[in-house]
Formats: C-alpha cells, structure tokens, sequence
C-alpha cells in the first residue's frame, strides 16, 4: 500500500498498519499530521488531512 502525505508529500511509512480500509485514520512519520483514508485503488491510498475539529 502506498500513502503519500498530502501536508508534507513524503511517502507515509505504512509498517505499523496492517489492513488499511476506507475512514481509517492514520499519522505521517515525517510531519506528524493526522490523515484520514478517503480511499483505495491499486493499492494506492488517497488521503485528506483530518478536521480536528479547530
């Protein structure tokens, strides 16, 4: 699986998450933004940066 980190665009390390799905919420190893997974094609994860609510 392949994340690339719309804040930072460094590929996100995907070692410490086993099954990644749709809604999944995952953090970028470079610039510690909160991601959340919007979704998957060819094994290829689009993602947006999730609303803490601020």
């Amino acid at each position: 699986m392949k994340i690339t980190c719309v804040e930072c665009k460094n590929n996100v390390d995907m070692s410490a998450y086993s099954e990644v799905k749709v809604d999944n919420v995952i953090e970028c190893n470079h610039c510690g933004i909160t991601l959340v997974v919007t979704s998957i094609v060819d094994d290829i994860a689009e993602v947006d940066v999730m609303d803490e609510g601020k």
